[in-house]
């Protein structure tokens, strides 16, 4: 399988729409099985005064876009994340993944909101569930950012069977070390094909660490962007996951935490 991962930047200087016109671009532009954008993209991650003004809902421009792209382009689209408005009117960084036919297969509320220099916690109120997806490339979930950090959330995930993990993100390039550290310890100890798509740029002084991944199951990096805005694809064999596994069983190896 083919995996584009488009690193955007998101300036203050830009409107999100002026921001969607031109992602649009970047993503018919590709060819690729498995397209992944970044966190927060369009709104911009560290624009907190904006989130309520770019709040949508669920079926919002963010997946009506990504269901018109996958469509068009035939492939599977995760459209990294957007500011949910939800029924109860309260806001979520929820994360959707669309299918070559262009429903919605799998959507992830942020679990672990970040507080630190941050003001999501403050604004956004964090998922509660975790879920997987069956597709033609595998059993797919997702995780966004922070989440990296809480290893628990993974175990649940390899045990609902998860298989490929996609993680949008806005990371800092003040911490690039821990997002290359995380992904890479994430993709070994649960042997899952790790997709992480970070954003790059500026915003509100905040310079993002960019350097999106794709990583196999024995962390073998097949693919690193670095610094800068642009479309970074990859070929992956299709059954990575699944041979590893069987060639080295450490899942099944696991036993339970004595008191």
């Amino acid at each position: 399988m083919r995996i584009s991962l488009i690193q955007v930047a998101s300036p203050d200087n830009e409107t999100s729409n002026e921001r969607r016109d031109r992602v649009s671009k970047m993503v018919l532009g590709t060819d690729a099985d498995l397209v992944v954008l970044p966190e927060l993209w369009a709104a911009g991650y560290f624009n907190f005064d904006r989130y309520s003004e770019e709040s949508e809902p669920f079926e919002g421009r963010t997946v009506t876009d990504a269901a018109a792209w996958a469509l068009q382009l035939g492939c599977y689209v995760h459209a990294g994340s957007f500011i949910e408005r939800g029924s109860n009117g309260g806001y979520h960084n929820t994360a959707v993944l669309l299918s070559p036919e262009g429903g919605v297969i799998h959507s992830y509320r942020k679990i672990h909101v970040f507080g630190y220099e941050s003001r999501e916690a403050e604004l956004l109120s964090p998922g509660t569930t975790v879920t997987t997806s069956p597709s033609r490339l595998g059993r797919i979930a997702a995780t966004t950012c922070y989440d990296l950090r809480f290893p628990d959330l993974w175990r649940s995930l390899v045990d609902s069977g998860a298989e490929i993990v996609v993680t949008p993100a806005a990371w800092p390039l003040t911490r690039l070390s821990h997002w290359r550290l995380f992904t890479a310890t994430r993709a070994v100890e649960s042997q899952i094909l790790m997709i992480a798509c970070n954003a790059v740029g500026e915003q509100q002084g905040v310079v993002l660490g960019g350097h999106s991944s794709v990583i196999d199951p024995w962390g073998n990096i097949l693919l690193e962007a670095r610094d800068r805005e642009g479309v970074f694809s990859v070929d992956v064999s299709d059954d990575i996951v699944k041979s590893v596994r069987s060639e080295f069983p450490v899942l099944g190896d696991r036993r339970p935490v004595l008191p």
